[in-house]
C-alpha cells in the first residue's frame, strides 16, 4: 500500500466510528464501552461521556499469555465487567468504534455480557 491508499483507509474507518459514536452517549448510570483493537492486542474501557471520566478499563498487555486471540479478548471482556461491577455500573452502551462485530471484538462482548453486563 502506498501512503494515499493508507490515508483513504484512515479516513474510511475514522468516518465508519464517527457514525457509531453519532447515536451514541454514554452517562455516568449507563457509560459507553468503546472497544481499541490492534494487531496484537485488545483494550476496552467504560466513557462516562457527560464528565469525560474512563471509569473502568480492561487490556489483554498486562498478562502475557500465550493464549490465542479470542480467548484473551474474551478475557478482557471478563476483566472489564468484574471492574464495572467494583465502580457501580451493570449496564452500558456498546461503542465498536470503526471494528466491524465479529472476531475479537465478539468475543469481548459476548464474555462481558456473561460476566454480568447489560447492553
Amino acid at each position: 500500500m502506498n501512503r494515499k491508499e493508507i490515508l483513504a483507509k484512515r479516513a474510511r474507518a475514522v468516518r465508519r466510528a464517527t457514525r457509531v459514536r453519532a447515536r451514541i452517549e454514554g452517562t455516568k448510570e449507563r457509560p459507553r464501552l468503546s472497544v481499541f483493537r490492534s494487531h496484537r492486542h485488545i483494550s476496552a474501557q467504560l466513557i462516562d461521556d457527560t464528565t469525560g471520566r474512563t471509569l473502568a478499563a480492561a487490556s489483554d498487555m498486562k498478562a502475557k499469555s500465550e493464549a490465542k486471540p479470542l480467548e484473551r479478548a474474551a478475557a478482557v471482556g471478563t476483566e472489564l465487567a468484574e471492574a464495572a461491577k467494583k465502580a457501580g455500573v451493570t449496564t452500558v452502551i456498546f461503542d465498536r468504534g470503526s471494528y466491524l462485530y465479529h472476531g475479537r471484538v465478539k468475543a469481548l462482548a459476548e464474555a462481558a455480557r456473561e460476566a454480568g453486563l447489560v447492553f
